[in-house]
């Protein structure tokens, strides 16, 4: 049986807090992986990155302590790091999908940075890709789904321990003995990003 390979790119971002606008990415982490496209199987991951950076606003600065109760991410360990944006871009590139668990909120605070890139790539949610209640799922937060598939239970909110779960769980299969991932390819792409423009009174 012939394999149509894929690849896609899962990614994930902590930042500062929750608005694109006043806050920062302070870490990423990203997994190129080829899969089937016509199956959804995950077969091998390509390459995998993670970089941390410091914040250079200030109301992101400002925001730093309260987002530190979530990711556990102290500022020393962020001081005078940077994203290597090369490397980044390289992999958008070599992506034909790039996914995310509420990616709505990735795709918001990377198009800051790239973003003639990010709205060149075909973005998938695996959060609202899926129908997880329909499969017996009480909401659709990423601990919830990893403790149901006994993946894990405990979610720390680093940004590669995140995706590394999250594949995992896309490798799992629905009631229909498909895989999540075709769930996701089946529902399709996001539409393109259209960011919020400043309304100035």
């Amino acid at each position: 049986m012939q394999i149509h390979e894929g690849l896609g790119l899962v990614l994930d971002v902590e930042t500062t807090g929750l608005s694109p606008i006043n806050d920062e990415v302070i870490e990423i982490a990203l997994k190129l992986f080829s899969f089937d496209q016509q199956t959804g199987d995950i077969l091998t991951i390509k390459d995998e990155r993670s970089y941390l950076r410091e914040p250079e606003t200030t109301s992101a600065l400002r925001n730093y302590n309260q987002a530190y109760k979530i990711h556990g991410i102290p500022f020393e360990e962020v001081v005078g790091k940077s994203f290597d944006d090369r490397e980044i871009k390289k992999m958008f590139a070599y992506a034909d999908i790039v996914l995310a668990h509420n990616a709505s909120f990735d795709r918001s605070f990377l198009y800051q940075m790239y973003p003639n890139d990010v709205n060149e790539l075909k973005w998938y949610c695996t959060m609202r890709g899926v129908p997880w209640k329909e499969y017996g799922f009480y909401n659709s937060k990423l601990l919830t789904l990893l403790k149901g598939h006994q993946i894990t239970n405990y979610q720390n909110h680093r940004a590669m321990d995140d995706i590394t779960y999250l594949l995992e769980l896309l490798k799992n299969k629905n009631p229909n003995g498909e895989s999540y991932l075709k769930d996701v390819l089946r529902k399709g792409p996001m539409r393109k990003y259209q960011p919020k423009v400043k309304k100035y009174i």
